[in-house]
């Protein structure tokens, strides 16, 4: 893989033209590469510092995805098609954590610290151990094979709740027939919560673990649930809406911050949405985002994976973290 330093501003263009190369380069972000935030309604002003800038940090992927933050101080994002999960450092050019990676998608930390990912091509939620070992910790339901497990979120009694859209597969591979939201418990045991999304794709709790939201990619638009005593869900209604025609983008990876404001990528950027379902804001980002997370020693970066690239933006709020089961 070729890599070089990028002196002058980057631009969509040049990201597009980097995309029909045979190789993929990975550029560096200089202080010309921030471009200002737009915003679609000014209510965000307790969340973006005045002169926030969206800064790209690494261009030239083919599809990026999955972003987590590491306690060590680097970040781990998926390129699904190139069948890679990328480590990036500030200050360093991203470098290969695995390879091949299963067309893995999401990517999230289990209680212990443990990569937990949702892989496309072997179908499955797998755990990398801090030996490195990868495991298999659901691949099936009922004796069928998952559809393509896409975003995860772990609760802080260590269970794993996940989306299983079928973008990763053909239709005629499809064994269930249904698109689910799964519940994996620390014992193993796999429950479907909910099968009657189209797309489902997103999940986040809210910082109390009270609620689960969870967006939908086909209809363009978020739903909340209640969740009960035993991890099982109820309700389930429109909590928001994503929709914008004339945008490219759809509704996708979703996080939280600490004041229950929900950040999900979506048409033209980050749509910012109050814990009532208020519109905030949209932080507009030059290519279609697809997922996003929380950064740095202080959680107040957030990391922004949109097709070729990885973004970046500092915020006024942290976001929510677990550190040995207690949200931090």
């Amino acid at each position: 893989m070729n890599r070089k330093i990028n002196p002058i501003l980057t631009t969509i263009t040049l990201s597009l033209l980097l995309t029909n190369t045979a190789t993929y380069q990975n550029i560096y972000a200089q202080e010309a590469n921030k471009i200002p935030v737009i915003q679609t309604k000014q209510n965000l002003s307790k969340i973006l510092p005045e002169n926030a800038k969206v800064e790209q940090i690494a261009t030239g992927f083919q599809f990026t995805e999955g972003p987590v933050w590491h306690p060590d101080g680097f970040l781990l994002f998926s390129d699904i098609p190139a069948n890679t999960i990328y480590k990036w450092q500030p200050n360093n050019e991203p470098t290969i954590f695995r390879q091949p990676s299963n067309k893995a998608n999401g990517n999230t930390f289990d209680l212990e610290g443990r990569l937990i990912t949702a892989e496309h091509e072997s179908r499955r939620v797998s755990r990398t151990g801090k030996d490195g070992n990868v495991v298999t910790l659901a691949d099936e339901y009922q004796g069928k094979k998952l559809n393509s497990p896409n975003d995860l979120a772990v609760k802080s009694d260590g269970s794993i709740y996940f989306t299983d859209p079928p973008y990763g597969i053909k239709p005629e591979q499809e064994e269930l027939g249904f698109n689910g939201v799964y519940r994996l418990a620390p014992d193993g045991n796999l429950t479907l919560l909910i099968d009657d999304f189209i797309r489902p794709n997103g999940i986040v709790f809210s910082p109390d673990e009270t609620k689960l939201y969870v967006n939908d990619s086909e209809l363009g638009h978020i739903r909340v649930f209640n969740v009960k005593a035993d991890g099982t869900l109820e309700g389930g209604e429109i909590f928001a809406e994503m929709k914008n025609p004339d945008k490219k983008g759809a509704a996708d990876g979703m996080k939280i911050d600490i004041e229950g404001n929900i950040y999900s990528t979506g048409p033209g950027g980050v749509w910012v949405f109050s814990p009532t379902g208020e519109l905030l804001g949209i932080i507009e980002i030059p290519e279609a985002p697809a997922n996003l997370a929380w950064g740095d020693s202080d959680y107040k970066t957030l990391y922004i994976t949109a097709r070729n690239s990885l973004y970046r933006i500092r915020l006024n709020l942290p976001g929510v973290r677990f550190l040995s089961g207690k949200i931090q």
